[in-house]
């Protein structure tokens, strides 16, 4: 079956890096995938994946879902009531989140439980940008990351309320959620475009799903 994998275009995220790197992936397992860039929430009713890329403030890019007509509620019948296979990258991981704490108190779309919070630390350096390793921390999931180096670039994190959802941590200040999942949902807080070849294998992985 041809799958069709939209990569959401809501005025944030590195989008031409993004399909790149999924046609990239889908085309070295012989998958036949459709990888689109779109703002049209009715792509989503035809789509089998969804991929929510992120760049920037946490408020800026909710707020940049919610300009569009449709589309926060077509992304919740996506993944709440099809439970369809969804993926965040960056702070369109930290989206999936109930809340944040960057620059005030905002709702995020609320799949996994718990908030987005700054990396502490004074004599931290922020943002935590460059190549850090993963350390799997939950091996139940049907994606699998090798424990390697990936690309970050971020100020805030995800504080999980339920240990299950994470699937893998990093350290940088503090052990940090790297790559979450409850169900039909993941995200990743580095960039999987960006981080080579082991990047490129946990796409494969999701386009599997």
């Amino acid at each position: 079956m041809k799958k069709t994998i939209t990569i959401v275009d809501y005025g944030s995220g590195n989008l031409l890096s993004a399909q790149q790197s999924f046609i990239k992936a889908a085309g070295s397992i012989g998958i036949d995938a459709e990888i689109q860039i779109s703002n049209n929430p009715k792509k989503l009713e035809l789509s089998t994946h969804v991929v929510l890329p992120g760049q920037g403030a946490f408020k800026t890019c909710m707020d940049g879902i919610q300009k569009i007509p449709g589309m926060e509620d077509e992304l919740n019948q996506f993944v709440k009531i099809k439970q369809r296979p969804f993926f965040g990258i960056c702070v369109g991981m930290q989206l999936l989140a109930d809340s944040s704490e960057e620059n005030g108190n905002h709702q995020g779309l609320g799949w996994i439980e718990g908030t987005i919070k700054k990396l502490p630390g004074a004599d931290t350096k922020l943002p935590h940008m460059g190549w850090n390793s993963i350390k799997i921390v939950n091996k139940n999931s049907e994606i699998k990351p090798a424990e390697n180096d990936y690309y970050f670039v971020h100020s805030y994190y995800f504080d999980c309320t339920n240990s299950d959802n994470v699937l893998a941590e990093t350290k940088y200040a503090i052990n940090f959620p790297s790559i979450v999942n409850k169900e039909n949902v993941y995200g990743c807080q580095f960039h999987p475009e960006k981080s080579s070849n082991q990047g490129l294998n946990i796409i494969k992985d999701f386009i599997n799903l």
